[in-house]
């Protein structure tokens, strides 16, 4: 009855911690690492955890956040004039409308370049030091805490992550909001950082800090947290073969709806926009993964130590 219990406790709500504790067991050979050990599988390009690793990994985060977000520039420039002038722009088709009409096709590009190297920037803390996050939390915590507290540990690195990330992109998303909401301040990249360093010197980069963590936190936190336990369910639930017998497309369509349902929370139209916004990025990231040859370890499972202490094999 006692072990039985204690699996479901290990079952429980995802986000929520266990109600025991473990007591730390030394056992000979190397530690291993969430879902995996650090050694070179046959294919692998590298070492799992190794520093070009984590490099490849930021470079896949550049490659994620730079080109989606630089993509709904327009949507986002018409959003950004809505919240700034209602009476102006009145609705996303009339913000559109408004803005050709004054500042022509062309005026719908402005602010791309802050926002393509901002979130550039932001992509290769916010995969790159998730993933450094990830692994180091994991080596504080042992291997069966890891598995026991795998959201929370998933909740964390993100956060630590995007901490980073932010400050990397406060700059830029900075000039972006002067670009697209305040007509004639500046119409380029090189025009408005000159200018606002002139006018309010450093500080002027990063005014907005704050309110992005505010934003941007929680919202990682959440992003990554469900994806990573979407993707462990959806091979556990509906995927009906091991991660390690699925094609690498297979694999693919797998983490294009774990970030689909990751972020199912919302008004409608805030679900597609962000919606498919998540998904492709975590598409583009996995894939650079794969073209790569990065490791990429399957979903956790229970340690044979921890199935022991919970009776789970003889």
């Amino acid at each position: 009855m006692y072990p039985s219990t204690l699996t479901q406790l290990a079952r429980a709500n995802p986000f929520s911690a266990p109600l025991f504790s473990l007591q730390k067991v030394e056992e000979p050979g190397p530690r291993r690492r969430l879902a995996a050990a650090a050694a070179v599988d046959e294919g692998d390009s590298c070492e799992f955890g190794s520093q070009k690793y984590f490099v490849l990994c930021g470079f896949g985060g550049i490659l994620s956040c730079g080109t989606t977000h630089t993509a709904v520039v327009p949507l986002d420039l018409v959003k950004c004039r809505m919240q700034v002038d209602p009476a102006k722009y009145k609705s996303i088709f009339n913000g559109f409308s408004v803005t050709v009409r004054e500042d022509g096709v062309r005026g719908l590009a402005k602010g791309w370049a802050p926002t393509f190297i901002g979130y550039s920037m932001q992509g290769l803390c916010k995969f790159g030091f998730y993933e450094v996050f990830k692994i180091v939390y994991s080596d504080l915590l042992g291997e069966e805490n890891t598995y026991l507290w795998r959201t929370s540990l998933y909740l964390a690195a993100s956060a630590s992550a995007e901490f980073f990330a932010d400050i990397a992109l406060a700059p830029m998303e900075a000039c972006k909001v002067r670009i697209q909401t305040q007509p004639g301040y500046a119409n380029t990249l090189r025009q408005c950082a000159p200018k606002m360093y002139a006018e309010e010197g450093l500080w002027a980069f990063y005014k907005g800090v704050v309110p992005l963590w505010m934003r941007q936190i929680p919202y990682t936190m959440m992003k990554f947290a469900c994806f990573e336990r979407t993707v462990e369910l959806l091979y556990k639930y509906v995927v009906p073969k091991p991660r390690s017998e699925c094609s690498k497309s297979e694999q693919l369509v797998v983490t294009f709806v774990a970030g689909y349902i990751g972020v199912w929370k919302g008004l409608v139209a805030r679900i597609i926009m962000i919606g498919t916004l998540t998904a492709l990025q975590w598409f583009i990231y996995d894939s650079v993964k794969v073209y790569f040859r990065l490791p990429r370890p399957p979903p956790p499972e229970m340690p044979e130590s921890l199935k022991k202490k919970l009776g789970l094999t003889e």
